[in-house]
């Protein structure tokens, strides 16, 4: 990953994280227990779906490009 890249990608979890706080009820975050359970509950529900599914539809356009050629 350049470094460009890593910066871009910081900023984008920055932002990510903040929503997930903004809609995290404050007694989940009460503990380390409980912000590592509302992280993974979170990121499992909102972010890892859409992350597969991207890299799913990246890869049928790759797929496609190889046969078509």
């Amino acid at each position: 990953m350049t470094p460009e890249d890593k910066k871009r990608l910081e900023a984008h979890i920055q932002e990510i994280a903040l929503i997930l706080y903004q809609n995290t009820p404050p007694e989940k975050i009460e503990t380390f227990e409980g912000i590592e359970t509302a992280v993974r509950d979170q990121v499992l529900e909102h972010v890892s779906p859409k992350i597969a599914f991207f890299l799913s539809e990246k890869r049928q356009e790759r797929q496609k490009g190889k046969h078509g050629q």
